[in-house]
């Protein structure tokens, strides 16, 4: 079976208490999803591993690739405990930060306020902001040495036990994997996950310590949120499988008005990189509660999509909302809506980045743009590492991309990538049984019938990764 979805760009849907059950599982993949997330900064092992159970019985009778990606926790950097639970600051307020003596010791006041990171100490300079509570509260360091630092006030409010802290100024000296994402990284390898999502991404080097992890056993998603990684982000997207805008923490850190600017940015240095991009945070957030979006959610989730997105994503709207369907349906609808609007095409094509035309790159377009001049039903790339399709998919043709693997994993993570419609296959054994075939599974997947042209696109000699270079014009003729 292939599913043929009335759009191009893909959902990702994460899966959480209102959404793990088997049927509810099947409900979102019918209305759309294409890629579950699981989160790994809640659940257990146990729970985690019957959620991919389910989702790959679910493929097995669907008969259709499902990606899975496995989102890793990262250091969470937070206060300690206080005396008495809470404390109110006031503007203008001197307070200050102290190293605690022993785990867990409680703070004793405004001027002993416990932050068990030695590394914000070791990093951070007179005149930088620390973020409390997602934003809610901002004090600027006014002295620091080894143990200590003193802070004034700018946005009052209340902070409370282990709530947590951001530090947009510093590099923090400290590794993206905890223990805790070691293991899971390791549990989601066994599992078999496609795709690993890495947190707290500062620096390149970051990327490369995942990466001796990963290896090619799934593919590595950076995830934007730390202003670091955007002084970096041409090396991190290159040492990248594909990234995530998380625009949750990113928004903290950086001010909102930049976000949307950002994105666009990160969207089109993706695109010109071939590496997939999701769109991630707060898309559809009323819907937690409400069966329907606001407006401004709406036109969110289109601006993703007119930005030129591969994939947008819903987070506690399908984990934990109480209309995780309707959330998937409505996403469905505006990317449908956005992508059938008279302006999508134009506004694509004037943001499309140059490239730099190597053959295959070169190859790829060629055929995106035969497609659309003769009209032809669908693109047929062969790929035995997911890079065929990546290339053509950067041109964003106006016709399906029937991407045709011998590989499950490839198959499963294409599931992410735009306008493209996995097929696990055969390895076909020659150039021509590959074409036969191709001439075969459009028809049979009903995107083309007789008298249809088809675009096929490959490598020779057939089956080496990574050397598109042949295309070639199929017309459909009866058997």
């Amino acid at each position: 079976m292939v599913i043929h979805r009335n759009r191009r760009a893909k959902i990702v849907a994460t899966v959480g208490p209102a959404s793990a059950a088997p049927d509810m599982l099947k409900a979102l993949f019918l209305a759309g999803v294409d890629t579950f997330r699981l989160n790994f900064s809640h659940g257990t092992h146990e729970g985690h591993a019957e959620i991919v159970r389910h989702i790959r019985a679910l493929e097995q009778e669907m008969n259709a690739p499902i990606g899975i990606l496995q989102d890793l926790q990262g250091p969470k950097i937070r206060i300690g405990l206080l005396a008495e639970g809470s404390l109110h600051l006031e503007t203008g307020e001197r307070i200050r930060f102290v190293q605690p003596d022993e785990p867990g010791q409680a703070g004793a006041g405004k001027d002993r306020i416990p932050l068990p990171h030695p590394e914000i100490f070791a990093a951070v300079s007179p005149g930088d902001d620390l973020l409390i509570d997602d934003g809610r509260v901002r004090v600027t360091v006014r002295a620091v040495t080894s143990r200590e630092i003193e802070a004034e006030v700018m946005t009052a409010g209340v902070i409370s036990n282990r709530k947590g802290v951001n530090v947009p100024g510093a590099v923090l000296n400290i590794s993206p994997l905890t223990a805790k994402d070691r293991e899971d990284l390791a549990f989601g390898l066994e599992l078999g996950v496609d795709w690993i999502a890495l947190s707290f991404v500062q620096k390149p080097a970051d990327m490369l310590e995942a990466r001796a992890l990963i290896g090619d056993h799934a593919g590595l998603v950076a995830k934007i949120e730390k202003p670091s990684a955007l002084q970096h982000i041409h090396d991190i997207i290159r040492l990248s499988d594909a990234v995530m805008v998380a625009r949750g923490d990113l928004g903290v850190e950086i001010p909102p008005e930049d976000v949307p600017g950002r994105q666009k940015e990160i969207i089109r240095a993706c695109r010109l990189a071939v590496k997939p991009v999701i769109v991630a945070t707060q898309m559809l957030d009323s819907m937690i509660s409400s069966p329907s979006p606001t407006r401004a959610e709406a036109s969110d989730v289109a601006g993703a999509i007119y930005d030129g997105a591969d994939a947008v994503m819903l987070s506690a709207e399908s984990a934990a909302g109480q209309y995780p369907v309707e959330a998937v349906q409505m996403m469905d609808r505006i990317i449908e809506k956005t992508e059938h609007h008279s302006h999508y095409r134009l506004i694509l094509a004037a943001t499309e980045p140059d490239s730099v035309e190597t053959p295959p790159h070169a190859v790829a377009n060629a055929a995106a743009d035969v497609a659309c001049s003769i009209g032809a039903a669908a693109i047929v790339a062969y790929t035995a590492s997911g890079a065929t399709a990546s290339r053509i998919a950067r041109k964003r043709p106006p016709v399906p991309i029937l991407a045709m693997t011998h590989s499950k994993l490839v198959a499963r993570k294409l599931c992410l990538l735009w306008g493209a419609i996995s097929l696990p296959s055969p390895d076909a054994g020659s150039y021509d049984q590959a074409i036969a075939a191709a001439r075969s599974a459009v028809v049979t997947t009903g995107l083309a019938t007789v008298g249809d042209h088809v675009v096929a696109v490959s490598g020779i000699p057939f089956g080496a990764s990574g050397n598109t270079n042949n295309l070639r014009v199929i017309k459909i003729r009866p058997a």
